[in-house]
């Protein structure tokens, strides 16, 4: 019996150190609270698209090389060659012999390469003209203008899975020393909110922001929390003013540790900060915006 009350007790007070550990956490304990702002709000209607792929486009044949010209040299080298055997043959023709009846084949086949050297030249001429004009055809015109290339469907960029609207930002607007105060506010109510000092938290945040996470505050002083930011990011992603109020959103990102004994964790959330157009105050926390 008294082995199983020991039980208990050491079981109930790791229990207790475990919430404890479960209730350490940063300003807002990682959930939306106070006010929220629609339009900084990531989109996660609209889903990344990969791109298609393109078709692999096979690489055009390389034209067939022209064939050379024949030097002129080869081609009157064989007419030149037959007419001279020719030639020659009538005049053994004539000379042989044979009497009336070598002449006339002579000068018969004296005609014939007559005619054959006549033909020869006339197709030659024809065939040299013809083959300079389709050299130059073409030279002086205009080439046809190629159709313009159109993008392949599916390449155009898509917008990322919970992409932030474009930045809606006054100009002029001091964007940079803006943000680096921002930055040190952060940090800043990350150690009020670590402490519990409610007066310098009611300081920094609206009376809806300071309501929402007093009673976290109080219960985050109790069990002596150190909040220790390890890396830090922020982006502006609007400034506007609306009615009375001017208000300013910022996307913070980062590395932080909730517990001292913990490893850093990533993070990253929207904070709205809003500040009355008359100047009475400054800019303070009016929400907290969680990006899921």
């Amino acid at each position: 019996m008294k082995h199983l009350f020991s039980i208990s007790i050491a079981a109930f007070l790791a229990l207790g150190l475990m919430v404890q550990d479960a209730e350490a956490a940063r300003l807002g304990g990682g959930r939306s609270m106070g006010a929220q702002r629609s339009s900084v709000a990531p989109n996660k209607s609209v889903q990344q698209t990969p791109p298609s792929k393109a078709a692999p486009t096979a690489p055009a044949a390389a034209p067939a090389p022209a064939a050379a010209p024949a030097p002129a040299g080869n081609r009157w080298l064989g007419p030149i060659a037959g007419l001279a055997a020719g030639l020659g043959l009538g005049w053994l023709l004539g000379q042989g012999g044979m009497g009336g009846l070598g002449s006339i084949l002579s000068s018969v086949l004296m005609m014939a390469l007559v005619g054959f050297a006549v033909f020869f030249v006339i197709r030659l001429l024809t065939r040299s003209k013809t083959e300079g004009n389709m050299q130059y055809a073409g030279i002086g015109s205009q080439p046809e203008a190629a159709p313009p290339l159109s993008p392949p469907a599916g390449l155009g960029a898509a917008p990322a899975f919970g992409a932030h609207p474009q930045a809606n930002i006054p100009a002029g607007f001091d964007t940079e020393g803006f943000l680096r105060q921002a930055k040190l506010n952060f940090v800043k109510l990350q150690a009020v909110h670590d402490s519990g000092k409610l007066d310098e938290l009611r300081e920094f945040t609206t009376d809806e922001m300071f309501e929402s996470i007093k009673q976290d505050l109080r219960e985050h002083a109790a069990s002596g929390q150190q909040t220790d930011v390890v890396t830090l990011n922020a982006d502006l992603l609007e400034a506007v003013t609306e009615g009375n109020s001017h208000w300013a959103s910022v996307r913070f990102s980062g590395m932080i540790r909730e517990n001292a004994n913990a490893q850093p964790e990533s993070f990253e959330e929207i904070w709205n900060l809003a500040k009355p157009v008359s100047g009475a105050t400054g800019w303070v926390l009016a929400g907290i915006q969680q990006m899921q």
